[in-house]
């Protein structure tokens, strides 16, 4: 299982010594900065999400989706990302007009995208989307949209994209007991991040990490790059183990 790790934006300084490492980064087209550029390129195994939803949350006026496409499809030309997901925003929009954004995205890049699947579309839509692309989504675990006591279901849906040979990515999704029970091909998670802001400090014991809560102020550098090394410990772990 690969595990990503999410929003290296503003802490890269205090791990930079482990950047030209291949490690596994998901990063937002809305929070993407210009140092990350050349280990996008020469080092890491990257998965860029659209930042749409951000994007729309911190815009002070309505959105022109079509403009918002041009743009995202430009940065993937210009980089040549090869994994991207489509824009997450049903909820929003609506399905049919989340399908002709993703077609248009498409077109505009000549790639298929990684598309995010909702619960409100249904298992039928699932299953046409599962024959339909090799590399899928399961949104709306972070939202809640799928609640912890509902992720039983997440075995048919691994189960049914097995049969498909699809890949199957639970964005959010790293809760380190279920790592274990569902298996996807890959997840994502920013928590080594929200640890240190927390007052966390991570330990990667050889099979998992542990979890320590610390009295007082952290030092942001030591900690950042503590949680950042033992993330990635796990990281390789699971890579070869989960």
């Amino acid at each position: 299982m690969k595990v990503y790790l999410a929003s290296l934006k503003g802490m890269y300084k205090y791990f930079e010594e482990y950047l030209s490492e291949r490690i596994f980064v998901l990063e937002s087209f809305y929070y993407i900065k210009q140092w990350m550029l050349k280990y996008i390129k020469n080092h890491w195994d990257f998965l860029l999400d659209s930042g749409a939803f951000t994007f729309m949350q911190n815009s002070k006026k309505s959105v022109d989706w079509n403009d918002y496409i041009l743009k995202y499809a430009d940065f993937i030309n210009t980089y040549d990302i090869k994994q991207f997901f489509g824009l997450d925003i049903d909820c929003v929009v609506g399905i049919k007009e989340v399908e002709r954004l993703r077609e248009k995205l498409e077109t505009l890049t000549s790639k298929k995208c990684i598309p995010v699947f909702h619960k409100s579309r249904g298992k039928d839509y699932w299953t046409k989307m599962i024959k339909e692309y090799d590399y899928v989504a399961i949104g709306g675990i972070v939202t809640k949209e799928i609640k912890k006591k509902e992720q039983y279901i997440f075995e048919w849906f691994l189960d049914t994209a097995k049969k498909e040979n699809c890949k199957v990515h639970g964005l959010g999704y790293t809760n380190l007991t279920g790592l274990k029970k569902y298996h996807f091909y890959s997840v994502d998670s920013s928590s080594w991040l929200y640890g240190n802001l927390s007052g966390t400090i991570y330990k990667f014991n050889g099979k998992t990490l542990l979890k320590e809560k610390r009295q007082g102020r952290l030092k942001t550098k030591e900690s950042a790059n503590n949680n950042f090394k033992e993330w990635l410990k796990f990281q390789r772990y699971a890579d070869e183990h989960l």
